[in-house]
């Protein structure tokens, strides 16, 4: 079943549980290392002028998946059941060409210069578990949908914004 992670700006305020979450989950070393999810300050205005937009932003695991595509040797994936863009870095030669490719720079290179990103904390939802990040997000700006619950939250969010507009 294609699942999505999904990002709430407006509940979003920038505390940083995903992203040590994220690093924990996939043994990090934020010393040495690239976390997979970074937090950032988006627009410091806001909306409508008032608190500022902050984001928290990993792998979009997009459909089309140019780091799938550029990769020579078959790095990475699309797993057919959720939709997320897998890896095994066993025969990466880090070359580079994922992140070259990634619209979003995503693919990052550990000590022994083989790609890692986030994989949507796979092994955790086969085993029924969400990922790290949405699991510890304390306002809910963070969320692991199925299709028919995203499309679901998206109907929904859609009439309260032009129900607030009335």
């Amino acid at each position: 079943m294609k699942r999505y992670i999904d990002l709430d700006l407006e509940k979003c305020s920038a505390c940083g549980a995903c992203a040590v979450a994220c690093m924990d989950q996939n043994d990090i070393d934020i010393q040495t290392e690239i976390p997979f999810r970074h937090v950032f300050m988006a627009d410091k205005n806001g909306i409508h002028g008032k608190e500022p937009i902050y984001a928290s932003l990993a792998c979009m695991h997009c459909s089309d998946a140019p780091c799938v595509i550029s990769c020579p040797v078959g790095c990475l994936s699309k797993d057919g059941d959720t939709g997320f863009t897998l890896y095994d870095n066993t025969n990466c030669i880090g070359c580079h060409s994922c992140a070259m490719a990634c619209p979003f720079g995503v693919p990052s290179f550990n000590r022994m210069g083989k790609m890692q990103k986030c994989d949507g904390c796979i092994e955790r939802q086969l085993h029924g578990m969400e990922p790290a990040c949405t699991r510890v997000c304390p306002t809910g700006a963070l969320k692991c949908y199925t299709e028919e619950e995203y499309e679901a939250a998206r109907i929904e969010k859609s009439v309260k914004k032009v129900l607030d507009a009335l």
